[in-house]
C-alpha cells in the first residue's frame, strides 16, 4: 500500500485528465449524434445515405482498431500531405487523436439514439403545435426537443458509461491517463495487479457519480409523465 500513496498524486492527475477527455469526446458525440439523427430522418436521400454509411462503419470496426488508425494512419498521411506542400513534420497529439476518435465512434452510437428518440414523439403533438401558430423552430424547441430527451436519456446514459470506460483504450497510444500511469507504477513496483485495481476503484468511482447524475436527469423529464400514470 505504501507504494499507491507514492503513486496516487500522479495517478488522480491522470483520472482528471481522463474525465476530461471523457467529456470532450461526449460533447463531440452529441453533436455527430444530432447531426446524423437529422441526416437520417432527412428527405434528402444523399444525408441518408451519408449518416447510414457513417453509422454502419463506425460501429463495425473495433474502438482500438480505429484509435490506431487515427493516431497512426493519420499522422503518416497528415505528414504525406506536408511533405509535398512544404511543411514541417506534425506530430498528433494523443489527447486530440483520443477524444476525436472516441467521439467520432460514440457519435454513430448517438445518431441511432436520438433517431429513435426523435420518431416516439407523438407526430399529432407536432401537428397540434403547427396548428396553434407555432412556427417549426418553436414546435421543435418546445414540443420535440423536450420529448425527444426523455425518450433519448435512457440510451445516452449506457452510451455515456460505456464511452467513459472506452477511455482506457486512448493509453495504448500514449497519452499518460490514469490507466497509462497506473501501468508505468506496476511496473516500477512490480504489483501491477495493486495498480490495476486502482484504476478500477477510479472508474467505478466515476460510474457511480454519472449514474447518479442520470437518474436524476431521469427523475426531471419524467415528472409530468409520472404524475399523469399516478
Amino acid at each position: 500500500m505504501h507504494a499507491v500513496v507514492d503513486y496516487l498524486p500522479s495517478i488522480l492527475s491522470g483520472a482528471l485528465l481522463t474525465l476530461e477527455l471523457a467529456l470532450l469526446s461526449l460533447f463531440m458525440a452529441l453533436v455527430l449524434g444530432l447531426t446524423g439523427a437529422a441526416a437520417k430522418l432527412s428527405k434528402i436521400a444523399p444525408a441518408r445515405w451519408t449518416a447510414t454509411l457513417y453509422t454502419t462503419v463506425m460501429r463495425g470496426v473495433p474502438d482500438l482498431v480505429m484509435m490506431l488508425l487515427v493516431f497512426y494512419g493519420g499522422q503518416i498521411l497528415v505528414n504525406e500531405v506536408g511533405d509535398r506542400l512544404g511543411w514541417d513534420y506534425v506530430e498528433i497529439d494523443p489527447f486530440v487523436a483520443g477524444f476525436v476518435t472516441i467521439g467520432v465512434i460514440f457519435g454513430a452510437y448517438f445518431t441511432e439514439t436520438f433517431r429513435g428518440a426523435f420518431q416516439s414523439v407523438p407526430a399529432g403533438q407536432l401537428e397540434a403545435g403547427a396548428a396553434y401558430g407555432l412556427s417549426r423552430w418553436q414546435v421543435f424547441a418546445r414540443i420535440l426537443f423536450p420529448q425527444m430527451l426523455r425518450f433519448a436519456l435512457p440510451g445516452v446514459g449506457n452510451n455515456w458509461l460505456v464511452l467513459l470506460k472506452s477511455t482506457a483504450i486512448v493509453s495504448m497510444i500514449g497519452l499518460s491517463d490514469m490507466t497509462w500511469l497506473a501501468d508505468q507504477a506496476g511496473r516500477s513496483t512490480r504489483e501491477p495487479f495493486l495498480f490495476y485495481m486502482v484504476v478500477c476503484v477510479l472508474y467505478l468511482l466515476m460510474t457511480a457519480v454519472s449514474g447518479v447524475v442520470l437518474d436524476w436527469l431521469t427523475r426531471r423529464y419524467n415528472v409530468g409523465v409520472r404524475a399523469s400514470v399516478l
